[in-house]
């Protein structure tokens, strides 16, 4: 049994509360997530998680352990950063995890990525897409972009990025079919592609229609961005996504942007990684590669 490995994974099904959010942080199946598990407390001779049909609670060993865990696999990475450093000749070299948002990581980082590979090809990445707020020392994360308001942190370093623009959109089909829109308000009269994790919930702001959300409704909703693009496209409604998104559409002519002057406020972003005075090069070079490209100018 690699026991270093059922500890990580222990570590993350403790911090995201399931199997299968574990499975994806650690880019496994949730057979094997649950096969780890079984090894870990089979080893400890003792039962670390409380299983139910629909989530996992710690133990009272499970409790204690994960604290031990945690400081073993902190133990581990710092021991694996002090050889790296020892045997490195400044060049960047190494394997580096990085995590970000589904969309803004697909359209926007993964091609400054694969930039970053040509550049330093003794350096490998992993790119893990997730939305949601991924722990970078439990699950041993090198950097992370995250979009919005951040906490305090005492062992995390932010860097701001450009911020998330929203855009309006519709395809020049739709728009032809059922009139354009003039102003946000009415957009009560039209088919709005929506996404169901934050659109139907929180509705689309606009500064000049005041604090109060425009809940709107339609046809065609969606969880991924990606979806909600091709539904504009094909001419099913009006979409609100980020701007990185639908920037190539819109200068195809594929799309046509809505209320140019009068779009939801950005949301901030930054580049994330952990405190450290002397960082390895492969992550100080990453650093300095997502800035100079994706840096707020």
């Amino acid at each position: 049994m690699d026991k270093l490995r059922s500890m990580a994974v222990f570590v993350a099904v403790a911090d995201t509360g399931s199997f299968a959010a574990a499975a994806q942080a650690q880019q496994l199946s949730a057979v094997m997530v649950g096969k780890h598990i079984r090894q870990l407390e089979e080893h400890l001779g003792a039962r670390l998680l409380q299983r139910d049909t629909r989530k996992q609670r710690l133990t009272e060993v499970g409790e204690a352990f994960l604290e031990d865990a945690r400081q073993v696999l902190e133990q581990v990475r710092r021991a694996e950063t002090v050889a790296e450093r020892l045997r490195d000749d400044s060049r960047p070299s190494g394997h580096l995890r990085v995590t970000a948002p589904f969309t803004l990581g697909a359209a926007a980082v993964a091609p400054v990525i694969t930039r970053f590979l040509r550049a330093y090809p003794e350096v490998s990445v992993d790119l893990v897409l997730a939305d949601r707020m991924s722990d970078l020392i439990a699950e041993a994360f090198d950097a992370a972009i995250r979009i919005g308001p951040l906490s305090d942190s005492d062992h995390l370093i932010a860097r701001p990025l450009r911020p998330y623009r929203m855009i309006v959109c519709a395809s020049p089909e739709y728009l032809r079919e059922r009139g354009t829109p003039r102003d946000p308000r009415e957009l009560a009269d039209h088919s709005c592609l929506n996404h169901l994790l934050w659109n139907r919930d929180a509705g689309w702001r606009f500064d000049s229609v005041g604090a109060e959300p425009l809940r709107l409704s339609g046809r065609f909703a969606s969880n991924h961005g990606e979806a909600l693009r091709r539904a504009a496209l094909d001419g099913c409604g009006i979409v609100l996504q980020p701007e990185v998104l639908l920037a190539d559409d819109i200068a195809a002519g594929r799309l046509v942007r809505l209320f140019e002057n009068d779009l939801p406020p950005p949301r901030p972003v930054h580049l994330l990684y952990p405190r450290d005075r002397q960082p390895l090069p492969k992550l100080s070079r990453f650093i300095e590669f997502v800035l100079e490209r994706l840096g707020p100018g």
